[in-house]
C-alpha cells in the first residue's frame, strides 16, 4: 500500500481505468462473437456495422493496436461475405 499521496492517487486512477478498460474489451468480444454466430447475412452485416464503430473507438483509445483491430475488422467483412452478403 503506498504512502505518498501522488502514489495513493495514481493507485486509484490505475485501477480506475483498468476497470474501464476491461468493460470495454468484453463489450468488444461480445460484438465480436455476435457477428460470427450470426444466422443470416442480414443480421450479420448488422452486426458487423455495431463491431466495427466499437473496434474503430478501441483503436482511437489505443485499447487494441490499430493494426490488430483492421486484422480483425477484415476476418469479421470476409465471414459477413462468406454468409452470402
Amino acid at each position: 500500500m503506498p504512502n505518498i499521496k501522488s502514489a495513493k492517487k495514481r493507485m486509484e486512477l490505475s485501477r480506475s481505468a483498468r476497470l474501464k478498460n476491461r468493460a470495454e474489451r468484453s463489450r468488444i468480444r461480445t460484438a465480436i462473437k455476435r457477428v460470427r454466430l450470426a444466422a443470416t447475412a442480414e443480421e450479420g452485416k448488422a452486426r458487423l456495422v455495431e463491431a466495427q464503430a466499437i473496434l474503430d473507438r478501441a483503436a482511437t483509445r489505443r485499447l487494441y493496436h490499430p493494426n490488430t483491430v483492421a486484422r480483425v475488422k477484415g476476418q469479421l467483412q470476409k465471414h459477413v461475405t462468406r454468409l452470402g452478403g
